[in-house]
């Protein structure tokens, strides 16, 4: 299966300013307009307006991505020779060490031909050592001490043999996991190649993903990543960038990346499908909610404020903007920390206009206190009955 990519620059969730609710937007603008008309009815051109301040704020940007999971090390165990299965040492899902015996065949020829080749070695050296006294002394030639040198050696060589014959009909693990399911039965006859069982180590996962060629600067190595997936539910996994393919490839003008995610739980498994963000760039920014900016063409502004003032007056501002995600935007020049915005009102509001300044937001009002804001604005927009 391909993966299918899905790339986005976006911030981490501020503290200061959260997406208000249905219900809270279309109070507000409600307030607003029956305050805004009901002031223009009795003449009063100031405009009723919710404002909130600028904050600085740490913000990282993230390219999105789907992966799929591997484990760092997989093999599928088989057959070495052909023999029949004798004994199995494993259950499926069972972890096992580095060097565990998984399977053992017949092996009753070979462990028989061991025993000789020991014998032939035990008796290839006794030979060797009484012939070396017999020719430093002169009463044995050179050339005999030679040949039973030669005989011990060729006697060790069977032996080693015999031992790699008689290992190749021990299957072990070649590195330490969780084996898959048992694919054989004891009794079985098996050929080299036939597939015992496979073997991950998912110890640490692998995640490849692929991303645009544009996106090569979002790929470095050692850059975190954090993915999910919906297996695992609201569960995330951490790890960092460690490989990046040497090719793009020139048909979808991709490139293949690799992370680490650590598994010390082996919660994750081989195969699953994983959405995943490079997280890059962190910095300090500054932010403002979203709907307090005002676009015309090209050109955002928003409208500046001070609650300070006996009679506050909108001051408009053209801001460059950044990265932006829901409910807020980064200001990359135009505002600094402790400015205050028009949030709610800012269609109305004119450059150098009154404004009338209903209530200061930052992102954590209880809906209570809101509604509360809204009654009292109500009130005071509605016209007094004349006695």
């Amino acid at each position: 299966m391909v993966d299918q990519t899905v790339f986005q620059t976006s911030l981490l969730k501020p503290k200061h300013f959260r997406t208000r609710s249905t219900g809270i937007v279309a109070l507000s603008a409600f307030v607003i307009a029956v305050s805004a008309s009901t002031a223009v009815a009795q003449g009063n051109r100031s405009v009723p307006v919710f404002a909130a301040p600028v904050v600085e704020q740490t913000m990282i940007d993230r390219v999105e991505a789907l992966g799929t999971l591997r484990a760092n090390e997989s093999v599928a165990v088989t057959a070495r020779v052909t023999e029949t299965i004798t004994k199995l040492h494993f259950e499926d899902g069972q972890r096992v060490k580095q060097g565990d015996v998984l399977a053992d065949m017949t092996s009753t020829e070979e462990s028989a031909l061991l025993e000789e080749a020991k014998a032939t070695v035990i008796e290839a050296d006794a030979q060797y050592e009484r012939a070396k006294p017999l020719a430093k002394r002169g009463v044995s030639s050179d050339a005999v001490l030679s040949e039973r040198k030669r005989d011990a050696d060729t006697a060790r060589a069977r032996l080693k043999a015999v031992e790699s014959r008689l290992d190749d009909r021990q299957v072990r693990a070649p590195f330490g996991g969780v084996v898959g399911l048992r694919r054989i039965s004891v009794g079985a006859l098996v050929e080299p190649g036939t597939l015992i069982t496979t073997i991950d180590d998912d110890s640490v996962m692998k995640l490849d993903f692929t991303i645009p060629a544009t996106f090569l600067s979002s790929s470095k190595i050692g850059l975190p990543v954090v993915a999910t997936a919906a297996a695992y539910g609201d569960q995330t996994f951490r790890g960092k960038i460690t490989g990046v393919d040497s090719r793009v490839d020139p048909i979808t003008r991709s490139i293949t990346v690799r992370a680490l995610l650590p598994n010390p739980d082996g919660v994750l498994k081989t195969g699953v499908l994983m959405t995943l963000e490079i997280l890059k760039n962190e910095r300090q920014a500054i932010v403002i909610p979203e709907e307090a900016v005002v676009s015309l063409g090209r050109t955002n502004f928003v409208y500046v404020v001070d609650p300070k003032a006996e009679k506050p007056i909108a001051e408009r501002r053209v801001l460059e903007l950044g990265s932006r995600e829901a409910g807020i935007v980064e200001v990359v020049s135009g505002l600094a920390v402790g400015d205050y915005v028009v949030t709610d009102g800012n269609l109305k509001v004119r450059p150098g206009g009154p404004v009338d300044i209903k209530a200061i937001e930052n992102g954590s009002e209880p809906l209570a206190k809101l509604l509360k804001q809204g009654a009292e604005t109500r009130k005071a927009a509605e016209p007094r009955t004349q006695g």
